[in-house]
């Protein structure tokens, strides 16, 4: 029995962890963001610039 209840501490502590991070995730439902695209098209013109260089 002692054995079964040193196993429960691990599964409890799993299971917290996923409802908390499940719960994390589902609060922050944002939009993408838009500055991706951006980001990604200056460091393109980096990448261009540095390489003709």
């Amino acid at each position: 029995m002692d054995a079964l209840l040193w196993l429960l501490i691990p599964l409890s502590a799993g299971i917290t962890a996923s409802v908390w991070a499940w719960g994390t995730g589902r609060r922050n439902l944002s939009p993408p963001d838009r500055d991706t695209f951006e980001d990604l098209d200056r460091y393109q013109r980096m990448r261009t610039v540095l390489g003709h260089h």
